[in-house]
């Protein structure tokens, strides 16, 4: 009985601390620390060359829009070079690139995968800085300069910036939900490196400096987590940069988001192998800390304790147990009936409103599972899939 009530306050005690109190606490302490310190603006004079790497497989579609936002980024045209791979296409994704005057293209017919294409393009980029970006995401005009400022401090390795979800008219619950998450996931980059550091960066957007890279095993799923937290590794901090951001349309269909998020947490299993360092705690503190709260916990613990929690409180009220816990269970019905309703809602491709958080919760905890056995059994590959983004031709806002 008493084992029971352990196991359900131990469940409710890490699901709080890994989604509302890592990130309370850490802004408390934030607010706390900056009255007691100057902030100063930063800024630069001597603009560093840069190489932008745009990672592409079969974007025929829309690689021409993203060479143009490349190419009217607001950057000195004679310090900037534009590197396009593009990866095993074969729908003349290759052909528009050389169209494009000044822009190096890489290409191979065979089909390797995003790690070994970044590997490639760092072989010949020769510029300190590096910006790293997809082909379906479109950047801001300013983004390369707010970026850049942050190299004038010696201890920044890495830069991450942000990731937008577009908005229309037709937008759906699953573009609803991705908005709401990365709205949640910008705020936590914000005090992550107000604290010490983002832990990981996005692969839409993010820099590094060009002499930290270390070439990446090809086999890696999360190549952009992998390579930004092992420059971290190296003694370095991912900066924030919120006003450099990639806009994105959001998935299509529930399918296409199930499949993209299943790999995405089959890839941040296999990472863990190769950033055991993370949680090294006595040579790492900080960076240990928040890897822990951040990263190992949510994606280890937190879906075993969604299980415990349920169990342990239906077990309790069998048990004849005080009111308490019959109130608990009750919450807990209430939520998962609304997550229940909330996928009702992502299959039928509606808005699902009031019902989009529990959803979307319980839906990145189902994909996490379903990576855990596909990163056991190695049946995830580590060359990506597209997956069919939402038609954006009139966005009224992003998220």
């Amino acid at each position: 009985m008493i084992a029971f009530e352990y196991i359900f306050w131990l469940s409710i005690a890490v699901l709080f601390y890994c989604y509302i109190g890592y990130g309370l606490l850490i802004f408390l302490y934030n607010n706390i620390r900056v009255l007691f310190r100057n902030q100063k603006k930063a800024s630069i004079t001597d603009l560093p060359a840069v190489t932008v790497i745009i990672s592409a497989f079969n974007e025929a579609v829309i690689i021409d829009q993203k060479i143009a936002n490349t190419m009217a980024i607001d950057y000195p045209a004679e310090k900037i070079k534009i590197i396009v791979v593009t990866d095993g296409s074969n729908d003349g994704t290759p052909d528009k690139v050389k169209q494009y005057a000044g822009i190096t293209l890489l290409h191979r017919p065979e089909r390797q995968g995003k790690t070994a294409a970044i590997n490639s393009a760092m072989r010949i980029a020769e510029t300190p800085v590096v910006v790293f970006t997809d082909a379906n995401t479109m950047l801001n005009p300013e983004c390369i300069r707010k970026i850049v400022v942050h190299y004038n401090s010696e201890k920044t390795g890495a830069v991450a910036g942000e990731k937008k979800i577009l908005k229309n008219n037709s937008h759906s619950a699953v573009g609803e939900a991705e908005g709401i998450y990365w709205q949640y996931e910008s705020f936590m980059k914000q005090m992550d490196a107000e604290l010490y550091t983002v832990v990981g960066a996005a692969g839409e957007l993010f820099s590094i400096r060009a002499e930290l890279y270390r070439e990446m095993d090809e086999t890696i799923i999360l190549d952009d987590f992998v390579l930004s937290m092992q420059i971290c590794l190296q003694g370095y901090k991912i900066e924030y940069e919120p006003d450099a951001f990639a806009t994105e349309s959001p998935s299509v269909s529930l399918a296409d988001e199930k499949k993209r998020k299943i790999r995405i947490s089959a890839g941040a299993y296999q990472s863990l192998g190769y950033l055991t360092g993370c949680l090294n705690f006595f040579k790492y503190p900080l960076l240990a800390f928040q890897f822990f709260s951040r990263r190992f916990l949510r994606w280890t613990v937190c879906p075993l304790m969604l299980l415990l929690l349920f169990v342990g409180n239906v077990t309790l009220v069998l048990m004849e147990r005080d009111g308490l816990y019959l109130s608990f269970l009750f919450a807990q019905a209430v939520f998962y009936v609304f997550a229940l309703a909330g996928w009702l809602f992502a299959r039928s491709g509606k808005r699902a409103g009031l019902f989009t958080v529990p959803f979307y919760f319980v839906f990145m905890h189902y994909c996490l599972v379903k990576g855990f056995f596909k990163f056991l059994s190695g049946s995830q590959s580590a060359i990506w899939e597209k997956s069919s983004r939402e038609t954006c031709s009139n966005p009224v806002n992003i998220s």
